[in-house]
């Protein structure tokens, strides 16, 4: 799909510095997004988008897909995670509790969303890339750029943003229109999580 294959090229080009560590400079991870997409590119039934904050180091900064990590791949059975499993290439296997609370909760569900963030690329504080930040403004406003592109390309029914960055992200490119909050599920934010998954799944 050429217009999918236009963002990949955008998102690997986009420079990592000493505060943003940028996946898709690595083709393996071009590559996992790519296959992501193509999995989801050809679901039927609802369409939903949920936009979340950034990659966490040991999630998709590894991994190169939204809400994932090794170790879901290793050890939740989802068929979405199966089936990708078979295909995708990783450096290392670590373990994120949000993507343990997000696939485990998805066992089992008709619908699996697709899952992006507020800002494609890992933030993290000068000197400290094993660790993560909230993205600034001005990159939430980069990313709704790029969060645009998906959104036409997906074309999704539905959308939400999972924490106040995803919303921000969202309202960017959808200003009249009041955004759902998901709470996000780190930080003991599993409960809430939840309950507002189940009110869009």
């Amino acid at each position: 799909m050429e217009s999918v294959e236009l963002l990949l090229e955008k998102l690997a080009r986009y420079p990592s510095s000493d505060t943003v560590a940028n996946p898709y400079r690595e083709q393996y991870a071009v590559d996992n997004l790519r296959y992501y997409f193509e999995f989801m590119f050809r679901q039927s039934g609802k369409r939903i988008m949920l936009v979340g904050e950034a990659p966490g180091h040991r999630g998709c900064r590894i991994t190169g897909i939204p809400f994932t990590s090794g170790r879901v791949f290793r050890d939740v059975s989802h068929p979405l995670l199966l089936k990708l499993k078979e295909k995708i290439s990783l450096p290392l296997v670590e373990t994120e509790s949000t993507a343990t609370i997000v696939w485990n909760y998805l066992l089992g569900k008709e619908v699996t969303p697709l899952f992006w963030n507020s800002f494609p690329f890992h933030p993290f504080h000068a000197g400290k890339a094993a660790g993560n930040r909230a993205p600034s403004d001005s990159e939430v406003e980069f990313g709704s750029k790029m969060l645009r592109e998906l959104h036409d390309i997906y074309r999704p029914d539905f959308v939400a943003g999972i924490g106040h960055k995803g919303v921000a992200a969202l309202s960017h490119i959808f200003p009249s229109q009041d955004i759902l909050y998901i709470r996000h599920p780190s930080n003991g934010g599993k409960p809430q999580f939840i309950e507002g998954m189940d009110n869009v799944i």
